[in-house]
């Protein structure tokens, strides 16, 4: 959506002052900020020109995946899922498979000795005891305080003796011009798509998708990325996840959007299999502004992409399900 922003700045990210001294190593604080680490990680892979959501599986992987636990299956979301991609991406792991150390033991494998864990956060909240005073003493209600844990993974290839079948990451689509389980996810939504012109865009005030025919493509795989992009704006509407989509281009609000819908693709193509060639990053230069502004960013976009791509899958699996139910009723 829209032209290309600002050229990316070359001077060094309010964050990342923050967090480095002269000699280039990191400062000691006594409680380190993992919002302000984090989006530190994220602000130098952009101003290096990476993009952590765009083609996020090492040359050696089987295929595009969502990162997960390898013992429960369970997919990781939100900002974990751009840190263990980044980590995939640096050591060409073949695999989005993870687990604790104690995971790995309860497998029946462990962790290589000298290996080094994967970072990741879990958000939850509390209430501190001086707020459940002033709650009781108010008569008031006692406001939780959100708060990140950090915790480490090992990915499967970091471990020894685990069961072949454990860590098994799905095969990657062909790269044909029809993709059925993308046309199904795009079918599932109930947004109205409308196929033509020579822009893709949302149209929030009507509620319509509009991309260019297939064809039109350099990369005809990159049709569906396109589209899956456009869809996740979609799913901002009131009547779906109501997000804020009034930014005008070039806004902060529209900034932020745009990353929404980014990482919102980038899942939607990884949990389908589908794998999209690189793209040039039209909007790295507002995003670095947006990051730099607010070190929690990141994680809002990163948690609203995780359900919009959610969302649109639980579209796909219930009506998949609702068919299967009439074949059998039949």
């Amino acid at each position: 959506m829209g032209k290309a922003a600002t050229p990316v700045s070359s001077r060094k990210s309010r964050i990342g002052r923050r967090l480095r001294r002269r000699d280039g190593g990191v400062a000691a604080r006594p409680r380190a900020n993992l919002y302000e680490e984090v989006t530190a990680k994220i602000i130098a892979e952009l101003e290096a020109g990476r993009l952590p959501w765009v083609q996020p599986w090492g040359t050696s992987c089987t295929g595009p995946a969502l990162p997960r636990n390898a013992l429960t299956g369970r997919p990781y979301s939100g900002i974990n899922i751009l840190m263990l991609w980044g980590a995939v991406i640096m050591h060409d792991w073949p695999t989005q498979s993870w687990l604790t150390f104690r995971q790995a033991r309860e497998a029946g494998g462990c962790v290589r000795k000298g290996e080094r864990g994967t970072m990741v956060v879990y958000a939850d909240r509390f209430v501190p005891e001086a707020e459940k005073a002033r709650a009781m003493r108010e008569g008031d209600e006692a406001k939780p305080v959100p708060f990140l844990k950090r915790f480490t993974l090992f990915n499967a290839a970091q471990c020894d003796g685990l069961p072949a079948d454990l860590a098994a990451d799905p095969p990657p689509l062909p790269e044909r011009e029809i993709v059925p389980v993308a046309e199904q996810v795009i079918a599932a939504s109930g947004v109205e798509f409308r196929i033509g012109g020579a822009q893709a865009f949302y149209a929030p005030a009507a509620d319509y998708v509009q991309v260019p025919p297939q064809p039109a493509f350099f990369a005809q795989i990159d049709y569906y990325r396109t589209c899956l992009h456009e869809l996740t704006h979609a799913t901002g509407h009131p009547r779906r996840l109501c997000r804020d989509l009034s930014g005008r281009f070039g806004s902060k609000p529209y900034a932020r959007e745009e990353l929404v819908a980014e990482m919102g693709s980038a899942f939607l193509c990884a949990a389908l299999g589908i794998v999209p060639t690189v793209r040039h990053a039209d909007y790295v230069g507002s995003w670095l502004d947006v990051l730099r502004e607010d070190d929690r960013a990141i994680f809002r976009a990163a948690s609203q992409a995780s359900k919009a791509a959610d969302w649109l899958l639980a579209c796909h699996r219930d009506t998949r399900e609702a068919r299967a139910e009439a074949r059998a009723a039949a």
